[in-house]
């Protein structure tokens, strides 16, 4: 087995190099292997300086985050980084932090204890604990402020973003940034510090005096607007405002304090959750890592507006030239408009330069033909949601697509299976279901046909992470994964409002419960036509005598979609902000009078435990039918595409922090007041409850059965 960290002699510099692929992460060995290197290049008459360096792609990447959940379960005790920081400090020879790739979490804190720090041009540092529910646990919070400044260190600990060489070095995180090759300028820099005094950063408190108290008020402010719900974000500006206010030591002891509340509190555990979530549904069971794949290097895309502009920026922005078709010219063009609007915002906000966007729009061809779809790698079509017309877009394709060309759907909700047999290639049919705005969302429903090819799957897989999407598997059933979900959740809601709480009520108790806006609110964005249209197309599919909602569809017909027309649930402003609408209040009530509904008042509690538990209930559906392959595959489509908590960790994640049996004892008293044919519990869900499991000790199951 290849030593952790090793040590050489370079021109009288100590080289301490940290191998531990891929990322150099602080798993156990490599803290150990430090202190003896630097011990022994310490006690080495003939080393002047030392040098602490990363092998391969990176210096530190951070802590090993498996290690968190080890220590919360008690398997490992919690070890500290902080006696070997202070002999780093402490140490009689300077050391010196070569820093390329990232320096993040416990890799700057590590790096902050050197004397000096020089950096590669490309490198990034950062302190994203919060991003995973704690904060700095190794002086990061005490250290960070006594170097960058006590404002930089908050907005680096409290929100987590990375900062990049010059910007380090600008507020005196680093000292020098190295062009060209690190080791040999860092070797050169050491050899010239070893004759100069090397500061002590604990010691050096001159960016900790006269704060201004507004710097913490501020914090707070937006990390109560941006960080809704989240106790890390506040916690870690406790423990920057601490470094402030006590000596060194002391306020190592309050971040110490602040780290473990953080550390055990079920917010840390549901994003840890959701870190590892979303690293593992890319593996398929049955489709191994070495399947073949189809190489893109050209798309076409079927539809201009909303969704299919979004997928055509998606293929641009990735390098892979695409043609957009249309019907019409005046509908191409306002597809181009809306694509050049978007690219352009991105310009203004400073996210892109206006050379970016020139290259991405020159990869890009708008037309109203099928020409040049012979050459494509893939094509996807994104047209109106409706059986027929689908079909006959993929009869089209298949007759002009090359042999070995996938053809993808963007449906939300229809059939695959019955769009491929419109083909002579079922094979290379499924479904690409991106969420509105497709170029800005993160989701990606990879939808399995019956036939749909494995290289299928795994180049979909890929092609998902290549434009920079979480690509989650689906079986094809009706709404696949997560609008299958979304159906009695928004059901829910509708009936709430026609039992007694208003439009407003319901919304609020969704949005305090940590969703980005409330399920009434979230229809009037998308549109209620949306789901209008797809009732439609599915109305034969009821079941007679089951209540459904009564007033989405009048709102309809009365032409009030939502935002777009200034008036759905809501009515909106010329800025769409919402204010209550007189008119759908009477509307409600007259429906729930004539549908026989006694109205009465309705607590937050049961608004939450109605459209949550409906939610976590059709999930165990989707899952014991296989429609999902793990819960955690289900969390990740609710976190990235329908803008569920992620400190809350996901539907299931979070019924497993609820307690299965306590979930299953109120839906059974939803079902008690509202029927079977709305509440009946899953049979997966009722089995985990009464055998003491979990959606998540059901994952690893399956994991270790699979040979995962």
């Amino acid at each position: 087995m290849p030593e952790l960290v090793s040590l050489r002699l370079e021109d009288r510099v100590a080289v301490v190099t940290i191998s531990n692929p891929p990322v150099n992460a602080l798993s156990p060995g490599v803290p150990e292997g430090l202190r003896s290197s630097i011990a022994a290049a310490a006690a080495d008459p003939a080393v002047l300086a030392i040098v602490i360096i990363g092998d391969g792609r990176t210096f530190i990447a951070g802590a090993d985050i498996r290690e968190f959940g080890k220590v919360v379960s008690g398997e490992r005790p919690r070890g500290s980084l902080l006696p070997l920081l202070r002999e780093i400090e402490d140490c009689s020879k300077p050391v010196i932090m070569a820093i390329h790739g990232t320096a993040f979490g416990g890799g700057l804190e590590v790096a902050m204890a050197g004397h000096y720090r020089v950096i590669a041009p490309s490198a990034q540092v950062g302190q994203p604990e919060v991003k995973l529910g704690i904060i700095p646990g190794a002086a990061g919070t005490q250290r960070l402020p006594r170097l960058a400044g006590v404002a930089k260190a908050v907005e680096m600990c409290a929100f987590g973003d990375p900062v990049g060489a010059r910007d380090a070095q600008a507020c005196g995180v680093v000292d020098a940034i190295i062009e060209g090759d690190l080791l040999a300028g860092a070797v050169s820099f050491a050899r010239e510090a070893a004759g100069r005094p090397h500061p002590k950063t604990r010691d050096r408190d001159e960016k900790l005096s006269n704060t201004d108290p507004a710097i913490f008020d501020r914090a707070r402010q937006q990390a109560a607007k941006t960080r809704r719900g989240q106790m890390a974000p506040l916690a870690a500006i406790d423990a920057v405002e601490s470094a402030t206010r006590l000596p060194f030591d002391e306020g190592c002891a309050r971040e110490a304090e602040l780290f473990d509340r953080c550390l055990y509190s079920t917010q840390s555990k549901s994003l840890i959750h959701a870190f590892f979530a979303e690293r593992g549904v890319s593996k398929i069971p049955d489709v191994p890592k070495n399947t073949p794949l189809f190489e893109i290097r050209r798309a076409a895309v079927i539809g201009a507006g909303t969704m299919g502009g979004g997928i055509t920026m998606n293929y641009a922005n990735a390098g892979i030239p695409v043609i957009v078709k249309e019907t019409t010219q005046e509908a191409l063009d306002r597809g181009m408009a809306t694509i050049r609007k978007n690219y352009a915002s991105t310009v203004k906000k400073g996210k892109l330069s206006q050379a970016a966007m020139d290259q991405r729009l020159s990869l890009i061809t708008p037309q109203l033909t099928y020409d040049g779809f012979d050459q494509a790698d893939i094509i996807a079509e994104a047209v109106f949601e409706g059986m027929a017309l689908k079909k006959q877009v993929f009869g089209e394709i298949d007759a002009i697509a090359k042999p070995g060309c996938i053809l993808a759907s963007n449906t939300s909700y229809l059939d695959i299976d019955e769009i491929a047999s419109a083909t002579h290639r079922s094979e290379l049919v499924l479904g690409h279901h991106y969420f509105s705005p497709a170029n800005v969302m993160r989701l990606l429903e990879i939808v399995r046909g019956k036939a749909t090819g494995k290289a299928v799957l795994a180049t979909s897989m890929a092609l998902a992470k290549r434009l920079n999407k979480v690509g989650v598997l689906a079986g094809n059933a009706r709404g696949f994964i997560g609008n299958r979900m979304l159906t009695p959740y928004l059901r829910e809601a509708q009936f709430l409002v026609e039992e007694g709480a208003s439009v407003e009520e319901v919304n609020q108790a969704l949005y305090d419960f940590g969703m980005a806006m409330g399920p009434l609110a979230m229809g009037d964005l998308a549109g209620l036509d949306v789901g209008w249209r797809v009732r439609k197309e599915f109305k034969h599919l009821e079941k007679p005598g089951v209540r459904v909602p009564l007033v989405s569809d009048r709102l309809c017909e009365m032409g009030r979609f939502g935002q777009k027309t200034g008036r759905g649930w809501s009515r909106y402003d010329e800025n769409r902000q919402a204010s209550p609408d007189p008119e759908t209040a009477a509307l409600i009530e007259q429906a729930a009078r004539e549908a026989g509904i006694e109205r009465r008042n309705i607590t937050r509690e049961e608004i939450v435990d109605r459209c949550i538990l409906a939610l976590v209930n059709e999930g165990a559906y989707v899952l014991g039918e296989g429609i999902a392959l793990r819960a955690a595959d289900i969390d990740v489509v609710y976190l990235n595409g329908y803008a569920f908590p992620a400190w809350r960790g996901g539907p299931m994640f979070y019924a497993d922090t609820v307690g299965l049996p306590a979930v299953l004892a109120r839906i059974e008293e939803f079902r008690q007041r509202h029927g079977d044919d709305l509440w009946s519990p899953a049979a997966l869900l009722r089995r985990l409850a009464e055998t003491g499991g979990t959606f998540g000790s059901l994952d690893r199951q399956r994991e270790t059965s699979a040979g995962g």
